[in-house]
């Protein structure tokens, strides 16, 4: 892409995901997530109802009466956005494809963060790790990673959540928020992301599009595999291979919410064809 068209689109994502951040998350984002850590404030008398297991015995045995430790939550957090490119994010029918859902999404985030003053990295994955920005404050550092969802081009066009989830773990040393955004086209993956939700706080955006739930009845047409390559001609006129085609979508799903609850892994989904924002908004109610 050009210069000029890339410094346009920049602006043109930094303008809508960032009045998003400021006017309507602003209050939601801190509240779904706090940090984790726990870091000691001051020393005061005891009160009705305080724990126990908080009394600091050594002030108590100098002043005569129990003192209790208090603690205060570590407000930073660091954020990482593990970001599918695979082949299948180009796909979409109606208004947008999935990857500019994933790139609006994203950056939203990425805004929601900033503003927060907390640190956000980004890791783009295929079946490879196909880059990490390291996790770092500020907007200069934000603009990079738009700039990146929006001009990056991938090496492979398949799929390897499992691998993303095993790089994220040895990579990111410190306790953090990770939203992975992908339509989940894959298996195998649950292990990886039971492991990585023990000891960070995972968050799964699915991304998919109508036309992945049904098929229209428009006729004999060629599909094509974004990930493999694959052609076949499907007759849409098929009743039974509509029906088949629904169920296996639902079915597919299931699975899929099967895994994120198994794991504790917060979930929302949202289509190409719908406002990303009402769905954002039901995540962070879901964890206020």
């Amino acid at each position: 892409m050009e210069t000029s068209e890339l410094i346009k689109k920049v602006r043109k994502i930094e303008i809508k995901t960032k009045g998003l951040s400021k006017n309507i998350f602003a209050g939601e984002y801190h509240t779904a997530f706090k940090g984790r850590g726990m870091t000691f404030a001051e020393v005061r008398e005891y009160q009705y109802g305080d724990d126990i297991r908080s009394v600091d015995w050594n002030v108590t045995a100098r002043f005569g009466h129990p003192y209790i430790k208090v603690f205060e939550e570590e407000r930073e957090l660091t954020v990482v956005l593990l970001i599918d490119v695979s082949g299948s994010r180009e796909f979409g029918t109606v208004t947008q494809l999935k990857k500019d859902i994933f790139t609006e999404v994203a950056a939203t985030l990425a805004f929601s963060t900033i503003q927060n003053n907390d640190k956000i990295g980004v890791i783009f994955f295929s079946d490879k790790i196909e880059k990490f920005i390291p996790p770092k404050k500020g907007k200069k550092h934000v603009l990079h990673i738009i700039r990146e969802l929006i001009d990056f081009t991938p090496e492979s066009n398949k799929t390897d959540i499992g691998g993303a989830l095993r790089y994220f773990t040895n990579a990111i040393k410190k306790s953090s928020t990770a939203f992975i955004i992908s339509d989940f086209m894959d298996k195998n993956f649950e292990r990886d992301l039971t492991i990585a939700n023990r000891k960070h706080d995972i968050v799964a955006l699915q991304v998919y599009d109508i036309r992945e739930t049904e098929l229209p009845n428009v006729g004999l047409v060629k599909l094509k595999d974004a990930e493999t390559g694959e052609r076949i001609w499907v007759d849409t006129s098929d009743k039974r291979l509509r029906t088949t085609y629904k169920h296996a979508w639902g079915e597919n799903q299931l699975a899929l919410q099967k895994v994120f609850t198994k794991s504790g892994v917060d979930t929302v989904s949202m289509s190409t064809s719908e406002d990303y924002v009402r769905a954002l908004m039901k995540l962070f109610k879901m964890r206020a």
